[in-house]
């Protein structure tokens, strides 16, 4: 079960529940020029890893010359290429939307409005608004998962329109979310 303010942000906190993580940073990288990045990065295997992909391809008596001596001349070129490979190292990737959460029977409760209809769904003897995922379309989701994109007005328009209209249909005048507080199981 979660909720939010907004069906976005209750769907967003309902994902990370069902173990998704999004882009995350890895709080250790924090050092500023690019000798305490070169020293961090060359401490890891993570790190060697991100300077060959960002291009730092120099002999092993340079690299040793440059972890020596802070003030060593190195070309501007090669110090973005160094920036460029800690922030690859800095940055853990997003988790894939989970299998299960695709497939989910979704229970919202909180206000729903189709045309002037507007209804609190999941109180007052009021049944919540159900939702199979199964028939829906997450490709849209799904990248801006993956791309750290999916905000919780994003997911709540994907949501109403790649989910909730591909397993009921669109409405009179498609829904709304309008309350402030919703609940998704």
């Amino acid at each position: 079960m979660a909720q939010g303010a907004t069906l976005g942000e209750a769907l967003s906190s309902l994902l990370r529940d069902h173990g998704a993580r999004p882009q995350d940073r890895l709080k250790s990288y924090r050092a500023k020029d690019w000798h305490a990045q070169l020293v961090q990065l060359t401490g890891t295997h993570r790190g060697y890893e991100a300077l060959e992909r960002a291009g730092v391809n120099v002999t092993a008596r340079t690299l040793v010359n440059w972890l020596a001596e802070p003030e060593y001349a190195v070309r501007r070129s090669y110090q973005e290429q160094i920036r460029s490979a800690y922030e690859d190292a800095a940055t853990i990737p997003p988790t894939p939307v989970p299998p299960e959460f695709v497939v989910h029977q979704f229970r919202i409760t909180g206000t729903v409005q189709i045309a002037r209809d507007i209804r609190d769904r999941g109180t007052r003897g009021e049944a919540p608004l159900r939702i199979d995922g199964r028939n829906g379309a997450w490709s849209r989701i799904e990248q801006a998962w993956l791309t750290g994109q999916l905000t919780g007005e994003v997911f709540e328009e994907y949501f109403i329109d790649d989910i909730i209209v591909e397993d009921i249909g669109d409405g009179t005048d498609g829904w709304q979310f309008p309350g402030d507080w919703y609940q998704v199981i």
